[in-house]
């Protein structure tokens, strides 16, 4: 018996020490969820408490000017000071306007918006678009957007309309044209930032996730993809 006692004991310790199954949660994710060390009040690679949906780089954007260029791809400064580093790859788009470019168009000043999929600051770009002079470079304060500024508190503000039913965390994250209208509409109405994710509520519309700035973390826009509130 003490023997039969002593084997059951050694086999459960046996079994408790064995390693997870479960995936181990990637830095890009963990910032993204606001967890310790993503940077709380919402700064680069910080998710600013939003929703925790996401488990990897998912489809956003950026835009702004081009700050310089690379064979790999160019930077994108914001107006709210925030660098987006843009990776092109063979399949990237261009255009102008509804005119297809050459990748060689994009050149240091250019307005652009940026579409592609984001992973913090760093987006492998799908879509270039070319912007009038000016476009994506509105003075943040224009739209209300608070740079992000390292230990200061995000902005506890909430404007326009919120879904009655939204709570961080809801949602599907969706990819696609749906994602790029979003992240366009956003981009127009809150320009500073950059869009790490869409996510779609169960009443059909979206919720865009903001970072890099310390306020607006979550821009909702509706069915028509038209921007109704931000918080």
């Amino acid at each position: 018996m003490a023997a039969a006692l002593t084997a059951a004991v050694v086999g459960l310790s046996g079994y408790a020490a064995a390693p997870s199954s479960t995936p181990a949660t990637s830095p890009s994710a963990t910032a993204a969820n606001g967890a310790p060390g993503s940077g709380a009040a919402g700064g680069p690679g910080s998710g600013g408490g939003g929703s925790k949906a996401r488990s990897g780089p998912a489809a956003g954007g950026s835009s702004g000017t081009v700050s310089s260029v690379s064979a790999s791809g160019f930077t994108v400064a914001t107006s709210a000071g925030e660098t987006v580093t843009v990776n092109e790859t063979p399949s990237t788009t261009y255009k102008d306007g509804a005119s297809s470019i050459a990748a060689s168009a994009i050149t240091t000043g250019e307005s652009v918006l940026v579409l592609g999929t984001t992973d913090s600051t760093t987006i492998m770009a799908t879509q270039v678009i070319v912007q009038p002079t000016g476009a994506g470079s509105a003075t943040s304060s224009a739209a209300g957007v608070v740079p992000f500024q390292r230990g200061a508190p995000s902005a506890a503000k909430q404007v326009g309309q919120i879904p009655a039913t939204y709570s961080e965390g809801s949602g599907t994250i969706v990819s696609g044209t749906a994602a790029n209208k979003a992240t366009e509409a956003a981009l127009a109405a809150y320009p500073g930032g950059v869009v790490d994710r869409v996510v779609q509520l169960s009443n059909g519309e979206y919720e865009v996730h903001y970072i890099g700035v310390n306020w607006p973390h979550h821009i909702f826009v509706d069915r028509d993809f038209k921007v109704v509130g931000a918080s």
